[in-house]
């Protein structure tokens, strides 16, 4: 029982590593990464606080070098669904009636374990898992989770005091209750931060979580649950299982006691998910909350009075890093033909600097797509563009898959700006530009809010400010997290809540309360100190 009215440390944005030359982190992760490297480990699924193991193995590849066998993960099966989702359940009262500050305390704990000793173990299994280079690693796997975890437990404090007015002789209180039943996390390959922070987010709030994640991004989730392990997670609050997707959709959403979903991924799956709610709706205990950020056609627009070398190196950082797979990644951008010889020239110059490889060489700024089916979709993307009549690779587009799954950063020069690159969702390393004239501004900021059904992301590059002003009002609806002179990707937590509309989600908003009072289901209390004992009102005297 509380005895006090506790504060969580104000959060502060964890520091970014330079990683630079002779730095002893530099020589730290080089070193775990060869570690993680001369060994194959055995990741077991943890259910019910227990380690799991099938005996039914699927391997760990790094997609820049498929045939290196890193380890091979346990896959589970009927069964496993149903005792992670029976393991949830069982733990939901003792968890849920823990006092906030206990609970906020594990995710503080698991915050300063990343910080500190378990940084480089983070980094390394999402640079070797997922082909991330040592940067985008850093300021995924260990900065953006480190901020989840601390700003989210000052975001519960804050939820909690806010607390409705008390007439006279009365006082009244909202009860922020974790949801009834347990919190279904699916999660997607390209962020460990969001991975984890799609589970620790309800879980910080009091609910217990069955947590699927990708299967190419088991590696980094493993690790993670063994931070959460030693943060002091109670058995069964998160349950991590490795099972067929369909087959766990069948039985979680036919579920009584589903209580909520935490979904990133594609839209189609999404709108599945949502249509199999829908049909079961009058089966749950309660009705589901469902949260799901989804996929992005974000947009770069240049004005004509804006600087071509921002521009492009805007599209190159927004477009390339990470092999474009973010979903707020820059694939389709409108620049005006005053500045387009400039912009191009920077690009192809640009371009032709990047390096490819290994995320163990620090000297790559680009690494692999993540496994075979994504790199023969973009593959299909860019051949599609090199046969078209309408459209023309101005640079990169070559694949090679022999040894690892990597893609030249790849762009594409539209004629028609409804060409299927600039329109359809391809998540890789690919962008298509439309060139269009100056007068034609306005016209163009339709084309951008009209030509995709997505609204997660999206940048105006200009030096007008009424131009700036009149995109804004265009694009209105067009993205959830907007971007002034700037790149579409790289939203911080606490300061860019992240999340888009129309096809792209829910908008519920990572890295905010927002997100967080979605887990939440809020009670009304009124305590009256002097109860009446007559029935009858002043109104009601005699003349």
């Amino acid at each position: 029982m509380a005895k006090g009215i506790f504060n969580i440390p104000y959060p502060v944005n964890e520091p970014v590593g330079a990683y630079q030359s002779g730095s002893s982190e530099r020589k730290s992760i080089k070193e775990f990464l060869k570690k993680l490297k001369s060994k194959e480990m055995d990741v077991p699924m943890f259910i019910g606080g227990e380690e799991i193991r099938t005996g039914n193995l699927a391997p760990i590849n790094p997609p820049h070098d498929h045939q290196h066998l890193l380890g091979n993960y346990h896959v589970g099966d009927e069964t496993h669904v149903n005792q992670a989702i029976q393991a949830a359940l069982n733990a939901r009262e003792q968890w849920a009636a823990l006092t906030w500050e206990h609970r906020a305390s594990i995710f503080l704990k698991a915050a300063d374990l990343i910080a500190g000793p378990y940084r480089d173990l983070i980094n390394g299994t999402t640079m070797l898992g997922q082909s991330k280079n040592i940067f985008q690693a850093e300021i995924d796997a260990a900065c953006e989770l480190i901020d989840f975890l601390k700003f989210n437990a000052y975001y519960m404090q804050t939820i909690y005091e806010d607390q409705p007015d008390s007439q006279d002789g009365m006082w009244n209180r909202l009860e922020y209750r974790p949801l009834e039943g347990f919190v279904f996390a699916i999660t997607p390959f390209n962020f460990t931060s969001i991975g984890a922070n799609l589970a620790a987010s309800p879980a910080l709030m009091g609910n217990t979580v069955v947590w699927k994640p990708s299967e190419t991004q088991i590696y980094s989730a493993w690790a993670f649950m063994e931070i959460m392990r030693e943060a002091g997670l109670p058995a069964g609050v998160i349950n991590l299982i490795y099972t067929d997707g369909p087959m766990t959709g069948d039985i979680v959403f036919n579920h009584k006691d589903l209580g909520g979903i935490h979904f990133t991924g594609s839209t189609r799956t999404f709108q599945h998910i949502w249509k199999e709610v829908g049909k079961n709706i009058e089966n749950y205990r309660a009705y589901p909350r469902v949260v799901g950020e989804t996929g992005g056609k974000d947009f770069i627009i240049a004005h004509s009075s804006s600087d071509p070398e921002e521009v492009a190196t805007a599209i190159i950082r927004g477009g390339f890093e990470f092999q474009g797979q973010k979903c707020s990644a820059a694939s389709r951008v409108y620049v005006p033909s005053n500045i387009w010889d400039a912009v191009k020239d920077k690009l192809v110059k640009d371009v032709s600097e990047i390096k490819m490889g290994s995320p163990e060489d620090f000297r790559n700024f680009m690494n692999a797509v993540i496994d075979k089916r994504a790199f023969d979709k973009i593959k299909g993307f860019i051949e599609q563009a090199k046969d078209a009549n309408n459209a023309e690779v101005l640079t990169g587009g070559n694949c090679d898959d022999s040894k690892g799954y990597f893609i030249q950063p790849t762009i594409i020069v539209a004629h028609d700006p409804q060409f299927v690159t600039m329109c359809e969702e391809i998540f890789g390393p690919v962008v298509t530009i439309y060139v269009y004239e100056p007068e034609n501004f306005e016209e163009t900021l339709k084309l951008v809010d009209e030509t995709s059904p997505y609204a997660l992301t999206g940048a105006v590059f200009s030096k007008d400010r009424y131009a700036i002003d009149l995109a804004m009002k265009k694009l209105e609806n067009s993205a959830g997290n907007f971007y002034i002179n700037d790149k579409p990707t790289g939203a911080v937590v606490g300061q860019q809540p992240f999340g888009g509309a129309r096809g792209s989600g829910t908008n519920d908003k990572a890295g905010s309360a927002m997100n967080l009072l979605r887990w939440v289901s809020a009670r009304t209390i009124k305590e009256t100190f002097v109860p009446p004992k007559d029935f009858r009102y002043p109104f009601m005297e005699e003349e």
